[in-house]
């Protein structure tokens, strides 16, 4: 695709997999920093977000990552990214804000080490919970709360206490709407451009809570997906046919004239090869993205499926 002089805007990408692919990163950040002739100048990354296994407060996704949080973040700072831990269980209970491994997560990103670090959250619960007992942080409204509802969206968006807002991918397209929204409230707002998901499911939200359950380790509350092709897992050739879909020429073309700058991957779930493919489409020139993809791959240290 042809860059344009014309573009003054940058996009703001926030990728999946702080934890669960952090091998990954550990080698296409140094090439996305050292080597940006790979990529298009009109592009940055602002933040990568996800979780370690086992936390209580996750949600969205069950996270399977299991790298130092220590490095996590000496990694991503060493490139001035934040890190958002994706807190996004809607069904916290009082007694669950105890728990000791969130907490402590929650205390090492807080502190002051150049860059801010946020989270994906919820649950209005642990939202007061975090602002009082962690204010260097800083808070995303999570897209789990299916906010399909425009107008309930800009009730979130007008929030103080969130940075950022991830409504549903099926409000991404209403431009008319869209349009409507102040300056401030574009910047706000972080597109989920990738989603696989049917654009017509009614089951998002149960989806969701029961990925909630499990993190709480409530094992009866299963939900079966109704997907007609749901052996065939995530296909990124079938997002790219949805509705909601957001690709790279929609952004410089729609929404960065828009006032529109943050968009965000999903992928937590998915492998590191697929979450490559991502990278290469949204953030490489496609003359580059061979070079890129051998470096990656030709790295005897990654298992890349």
């Amino acid at each position: 695709m042809k860059e344009t002089n014309l573009l003054k805007k940058t996009a703001y990408f926030h990728l999946p997999g702080l934890f669960e692919f952090y091998e990954l990163y550990r080698l296409f950040l140094p090439l996305f920093y050292e080597h940006r002739e790979y990529f298009y100048d009109w592009c940055e990354i602002r933040s990568i977000y996800g979780a370690p296994s086992d936390c209580l407060w996750g949600g969205g996704r069950t996270s399977f990552g299991g790298e130092d949080p220590e490095e996590v973040l000496a990694l991503i700072h060493q490139y001035g990214i934040s890190g958002h831990l994706t807190f996004s269980n809607s069904l916290l209970r009082k007694e669950h804000l105890s728990d000791a491994k969130c907490n402590d997560l929650c205390a090492l990103f807080a502190e002051k080490r150049g860059v801010q670090n946020g989270i994906i959250i919820h649950s209005d619960l642990l939202l007061e919970y975090l602002k009082e007992n962690y204010p260097g942080l800083y808070f995303v409204s999570s897209t789990t709360k299916v906010l399909t509802d425009f107008e309930q969206f800009v009730d979130e968006v007008k929030r103080d206490e969130f940075r950022y807002v991830v409504p549903d991918f099926r409000l991404n397209k209403q431009f008319d709407q869209l349009q409507k929204l102040s300056v401030t409230e574009k910047g706000k707002v972080e597109f989920l451009c990738n989603e696989c998901c049917s654009f017509a499911c009614k089951d998002r939200k149960r989806c969701y809570e029961a990925v909630s359950r499990k993190n709480l380790g409530e094992k009866d509350f299963e939900h079966h997906c109704t997907a007609k092709d749901l052996e065939e897992g995530y296909r990124f050739s079938k997002a790219m046919k949805n509705p909601g879909f957001i690709g790279i020429a929609d952004i410089q073309e729609k929404y960065l004239p828009m006032g529109f700058t943050n968009f965000k991957i999903e992928g937590r779930g998915l492998g590191s090869a697929l979450i490559l493919e991502f990278l290469l489409y949204y953030l490489t020139k496609p003359e580059y993205q061979l070079v890129v993809r051998e470096k990656i791959y030709l790295d005897n240290m990654l298992d890349l499926f």
